[in-house]
Order: C-alpha cells, then structure tokens, then sequence
C-alpha cells in the first residue's frame, strides 16, 4: 500500500516541478482520481489551477449539481455544457472503440478551448495505474489514456496519481481530508454512460441507463459494492397492462473488487433483485425486462464497452 502522507509531499513537489510558473487546468469529474488530482494541483500552484468539468450528456444522475456543490471552494470552477456537442460525434458510431477514441478527442477539444480562455500550458488529470494497464495492453482504450488523439495543443499532461490503484487513491483521498462522498464514491467510466450503451449512444438509451443506474446504486448500497451498474444492451418483447411492448432491455451488475483489475459479480437476493427489477420496469415505461450479469472479470469487464 502506498504511504500517504509521503506520496501528498512527493506529488505536490512533482506538480510544481512540472507546471513551474505556468497555469493549469484540471479535468475535474467528481470521481476520487480526479477529485485527488484537483486536490494536490490545487495544494500545489494554488490560484494558478482552473478546475473544469465538463457535463457531456453521458453523465450520472445529479452529477453536475453535486459538482458544484463539493467544489465550490474552488472559486475558479468551470462547468462546461457540452452534451450537445458530444452527442453529434457519437451519432451512428456503434464500435466501442472508435466510441472511446471519439469521446477521448472531444475532452481534450473542450479542455482545450477552456486552457485558451485561462492561459494555461498544462492539462492535470486523473488517471491511475489500472487505466494505463489496460489502454497499453490493449483491452479497452481508456478515454485519458488510449482514447486521446495524437496531436494536444498542451505543453504537458500532469497525472499525478497515475502510478496508483483505485484503493491507494482513496487513501490519498483520506489523507487529504477529502470528504467520504468523494473518497469512497463509487467508480464511474470516464466515457460515462456511453459505455454502459451497447450500439449507437442516443438520447432515449441514456435517459435509460442513467435512471436505471440510479435505481441500482440506491437499492445495492447495502451490499457495499465495489461498483454497481446498469446498462442498456438491447430490445425485447414484454407486456405492459393489456399492451405488447418492444422495449430495451437492461443488464444490471454489481460487483466486488480490490482494484478494478478482476472482479467478482456479488450474489444479490432474490428480494432485492426483484425490487430493483419492479423500480426499473416501473419507472421507465420503454423497459421492458432486467437481467442480472453473473459474470466475474475475467472473462467479462466490469462496464460492458
């Protein structure tokens, strides 16, 4: 395990080396990486860092406005409404790769156009060691890693965290004294709901998959998971009140995991997947049946693209 209160020291010390007297930016999603990133840039250059999020469309319920309200110390916070814009890249793309790659270049365009604006020279951002792992040996191309295009408009990328897993940061996170909404928040994909979208991303699938991925993270809280989900992986035929339906089917997962890098699927009661199946179906008129992966990682990953 990492030795957190010597790693704050050296990676505050690594961000003033790196970033010398220019300013930043930082891609602020409200997830612990980078929330620890904002955290030790922030300890770092101070008023030289601007946090950005930008609010993509692919995000989880509520999100934007729980980011303004655990940042709003950061007096220089950006929030950038760019799901419009995300949304027309993605239009008819259906591969998940070429969809990481797209939403790998979009961030970087948004951050960026938000660097121009802020004179800065630098892009600090989240990434940890599992996301290098799999980017480098080729299972999936995470969007801040193997996602993004080859020609930046940066004079360096700052990942100061990128050496640690998922638990190493939350110890960091702790030692910071970042609240526990951050520090043991549940992952979230960096491409967001895209992922948990088999085929073309569309409006009416994330609407799906972001109310159902609600659902489950309010029903599984109890289980303490080390991630829980749901996507949106298809249709079917169902039968609601005296109609026949064809209607998306959602996958529900819950998993549990040291470090993101195996995992395995949580045995959920009976009662409770049921529970979650009946929220689901009810209150989203255009499902029409829930599954439960049993899947562990390997042979699966935990999202599903």
């Amino acid at each position: 395990m990492v030795d957190a209160d010597a790693f704050v020291d050296e990676a505050v010390e690594e961000i003033r080396d790196e970033v010398g007297d220019a300013n930043a930016v930082i891609a602020l999603s409200g997830g612990v990486d980078s929330s620890v990133a904002a955290a030790l840039a922030y300890e770092a250059i101070g008023d030289r860092l601007t946090p950005v999020y930008v609010d993509t469309g692919l995000m989880r319920k509520g999100e934007t406005a729980a980011i303004r309200e655990t940042f709003d110390y950061m007096d220089s916070l950006r929030i950038v409404d760019a799901k419009d814009r995300f949304l027309d890249v993605l239009a008819g793309v259906t591969d998940p790769e070429e969809k990481r790659n797209i939403i790998g270049e979009q961030f970087i365009r948004e951050f960026e156009r938000e660097a121009r604006e802020a004179d800065a020279d630098y892009l600090v951002q989240g990434t940890i060691y599992p996301d290098r792992i799999e980017s480098e040996g080729g299972i999936k191309s995470h969007h801040n890693v193997g996602g993004l295009p080859e020609a930046i408009d940066f004079e360096g990328i700052v990942e100061p965290v990128r050496d640690l897993y998922k638990d190493e940061v939350r110890e960091v996170a702790r030692e910071l004294g970042l609240e526990e909404v951050v520090s043991e928040r549940m992952p979230f994909p960096g491409p967001g709901l895209a992922v948990r979208v088999i085929g073309e991303v569309t409006e009416e699938k994330l609407a799906v998959a972001r109310e159902a991925t609600h659902v489950v993270e309010d029903e599984l809280e109890e289980y303490e998971p080390w991630q829980a989900l749901a996507a949106v992986v298809g249709k079917a035929t169902g039968v609601k009140g005296d109609n026949r339906v064809h209607g998306w089917v959602v996958a529900v997962r819950s998993v549990e995991s040291r470090d993101g890098m195996t995992a395995r699927a949580q045995e959920i009661d009976w009662e409770t997947l049921q529970r979650i199946q009946s929220r689901i179906t009810g209150q989203l008129d255009n499902v029409s049946r829930v599954l439960y992966d049993v899947t562990h990682k390997p042979p699966a990953t935990i999202e599903y693209e």
